[in-house]
């Protein structure tokens, strides 16, 4: 049998499966397609990993009770976009995984000060980013990138 994981460890575990997912796609992109939409006004390469950035860190601010940070300027590069999406994984596995069984039954203020269970953010931190996967699955196939099938796990 395998030992149980604590229930932030499966956070971790869900949120990793999605966004290891991405950066493995991400590796595969070459760096002049990092301004490719799949529509007029849609975001590209670039501004899809600044957004799961910028928002991974925003959620966590929220369940840690903080005030979210400003987001910096857009990513001027797909590497520097890149660079951010694996400086925030590490960021948010960490945060993830300290969260302690009392924390996850916490409410905190979210969205303006309603207060939702830190579970449901956690949540939706993991559902948002297998929202954007999908996008950014799409997008790669659009110019010709095959997303890896299959995501290495620790």
């Amino acid at each position: 049998m395998l030992p149980s994981m604590t229930r932030s460890a499966n956070y971790a575990r869900a949120f990793q499966m999605h966004r290891a997912a991405l950066m493995d796609l991400y590796d595969q992109l070459p760096e002049d397609q990092g301004t490719f939409s799949a529509w007029e006004g849609g975001m590209n390469f670039m501004a899809q990993a600044d957004h799961l950035s910028v928002s991974a860190t925003r959620f966590l601010s929220m369940i840690q009770g903080q005030a979210p940070a400003p987001a910096p300027e857009p990513s001027q590069t797909l590497t520097e976009a890149r660079g951010r999406l694996w400086d925030t994984n590490e960021l948010a596995l960490a945060a993830i995984s300290a969260l302690s069984d009392d924390d996850l039954a916490r409410r905190v203020p979210a969205f303006g000060g309603r207060e939702m269970p830190v579970t449901a953010l956690l949540d939706m931190i993991i559902t948002h980013e297998a929202h954007h996967k999908g996008q950014v699955w799409v997008m790669a196939r659009m110019v010709g990138v095959k997303p890896p099938m299959f995501v290495k796990m620790g």
